[in-house]
Order: structure tokens, then sequence, then C-alpha cells
């Protein structure tokens, strides 16, 4: 994957999550109860656990690389108004 890795949270707290990406960061929770955003490579397989919040994340190859199922589980950071 070339460019920004897509970044995934889990606010629901569901035991697992289908992503359409591989190589990826998950943040945990939406900030401030987030925890390091650690990236995360599945290489060839096709699932990973997060090491900090236990997330299973299962690759799905028909989703879009910044897809998920929940939607609600990819993360969009918010811009800074305040420029």
């Amino acid at each position: 994957m070339t460019g920004a890795c897509p970044k995934f949270q889990n606010d629901a707290g569901i035991a697992a999550i289908s992503i359409g990406a591989r190589e990826f960061h998950c943040i945990g929770e939406t900030p401030p109860q987030d925890h390091p955003h650690v990236y995360l490579n599945m290489g060839g397989r096709d699932d990973i656990l997060c090491p900090y919040c236990s997330t299973l994340y299962r690759f799905d190859g028909r989703l879009a690389v910044w897809a998920s199922i929940p939607p609600e589980a990819r993360y969009v950071e918010r811009a800074d108004l305040s420029n």
C-alpha cells in the first residue's frame, strides 16, 4: 500500500471489524479515549489482533481500502479548524 494508511476505531467495542486494507492503524476508541495509534500489517494473513484493544481485524477484499464493516469503524481525523 502506498501513501497514508487508513485508521480504524472500535467505539462500539465489538469483537471483529472487517476492513479493506492489510496495512492500517488501530486507534482504539475515538480520542481522547484512544490508545497509541499502532500500525498493523497483516502480511499474507487474513486477520490480525490489535495488541492494545484486542479488536480482531479481518481483511475483506470486496471492500475499498478505507472501508469497514461496520462503516463507523473508519476513523476520519477532524481538520484543525483553528487555522
